[in-house]
């Protein structure tokens, strides 16, 4: 039993994930708030449970909604939440079947609802003795867990690469870092991980990035508190490289929060004459802030709509601009399951149309000659190069750049990275001069 004022993990999980399921909620605010109250030793399984859940949501709600007579009530979202969890470990995970089915009927007394344990130990033990076909009468959105839109625009979209891309969403990302080259260099910091034996492997793409052979703590990467490396994964390390600053130049990354594609910026050139990083959300702005000072890095920082920039950043009097654009995180569902459940189909167009607002609002600001590096983590289309080619038709002093490079596929004038189960995220890059 949880210790007197802690929550049961299971019981923790379901909360969570009914905020998600029932209420519409990203995440990250349940979690956290979930993670807080329950023992340290049980936080790496509460996100567990809480991330595979997701991953697996159309799954394991397909299986168990043929075992219900009728769906549970919106009120109950909680116990339909640790029906998911109790399959969830019977299926997926190295827990102990009668640990999975016992922890589960416990849980529902934690939540208040002793009525419930009679159904939950029912439709799991039922579950346990049909394993065989329990997948039988899935649909293929069920089988491959994934909303029936966002299956048919993947599946539309990449006709050759959709199931790459349903078996990467549906795995556990990797964690990869990125020297900060003013501190270290990859080789010396791969001889310092294999010191604290933490087995880990240069990244494929990027020069700066190294991947983990399995996720760590940062408390327990040397020199992280110093700022000799971060979190980041390979494919947004690329931003740097294609941004490709000079020294002397000022830049303006539009869309910054959390900061890492900024900060990585200035290390790349720290000869800058200024980096300006702005967003719109004065709490997002601060996590910017938190990441410059531990890297100990210059940045201005504005808080302003990328859309309609304010008047302190004037016009054409950026070099170069990098907008990593809000999108529907299609190609980072790895790290961000509950966007299966968040996002519908229509959000997309609203999206685009953002999107071309902030292109049109910042494009003033560029100088005559300079470049944009349009960015961003969705694999759609209607997002990426379509957006882009829609752009540059109604711009008429906007041209493409190629981007020379042999990852990812040609995606219009820009190149698209494809998540993978042992790749990186799928992000879209295209990079836009202003004709002087």
């Amino acid at each position: 039993m949880p210790a007197r004022g802690q929550q049961d993990c299971r019981a923790a999980a379901a909360t969570a994930l009914a905020r998600v399921i029932a209420g519409g909620e990203a995440l990250d605010t349940p979690l956290a708030e979930a993670l807080a109250e329950v023992d340290t030793r049980d936080q790496g399984l509460l996100q567990q449970l809480c991330y595979g859940c997701l991953r697996h949501y159309h799954r394991l709600d397909g299986i168990i909604s043929g075992f219900l007579d009728k769906p549970l009530k919106r009120r109950d979202t909680d116990i339909h939440a640790l029906l998911l969890i109790g399959l969830h470990q019977l299926l997926d995970l190295r827990i102990p079947d009668h640990a999975a089915i016992s922890s589960s009927v416990e849980a529902c007394r934690r939540l208040g609802k002793p009525w419930a344990t009679r159904l939950v130990n029912g439709v799991l033990r039922r579950c346990l003795r049909e394993s065989a076909s329990l997948e039988s009468g899935l649909s293929d959105s069920q089988r491959h867990s994934h909303p029936v839109w966002l299956l048919e625009e993947l599946q539309k979209s990449w006709p050759q690469h959709w199931q790459q891309l349903v078996t990467a969403n549906n795995q556990h990302p990797p964690m990869c870092l990125r020297c900060n080259s003013q501190r270290t260099g990859r080789e010396a910091y791969l001889a310092r991980l294999r010191e604290t034996d933490i087995e880990a492997e240069p990244c494929a793409l990027a020069a700066t990035g190294i991947r983990l052979a399995q996720a760590a703590d940062v408390t327990t990467l040397p020199g992280f508190t110093d700022g000799d490396v971060s979190i980041q994964d390979e494919a947004a390390q690329l931003a740097a490289m294609l941004l490709d600053a000079q020294p002397g130049e000022r830049i303006l990354d539009a869309c910054a929060a959390p900061g890492g594609k900024a900060c990585h910026v200035i290390e790349s050139q720290p000869a800058l004459a200024e980096l300006v990083a702005m967003d719109s959300d004065t709490a997002r702005l601060a996590r910017v802030e938190d990441n410059l000072a531990r890297l100990q890095l210059p940045a201005a920082l504005v808080c302003g709509d990328a859309g309609a920039p304010p008047a302190e950043l004037e016009d054409a009097s950026f070099d170069r601009i990098l907008v990593d654009a809000p999108c529907s995180g299609s190609g980072v569902i790895r790290r961000h399951p509950d966007i299966k459940l968040l996002r519908r189909r229509e959000d997309i167009a609203g999206l685009a149309k953002q999107q071309l607002r902030i292109l049109g609002g910042l494009w003033p600001l560029l100088k005559p000659g300079g470049r944009l590096l349009y960015v961003t983590c969705s694999v759609l289309p209607a997002e990426n190069a379509d957006l882009v080619a829609h752009f540059l038709d109604t711009q008429l002093d906007a041209s493409s750049l190629p981007i020379d490079a042999d990852w990812g596929v040609a995606s219009g004038v820009g190149r698209q990275l494809l998540s993978s189960a042992d790749g990186c995220d799928g992000l879209y890059y295209a990079l836009l001069e202003k004709q002087a």
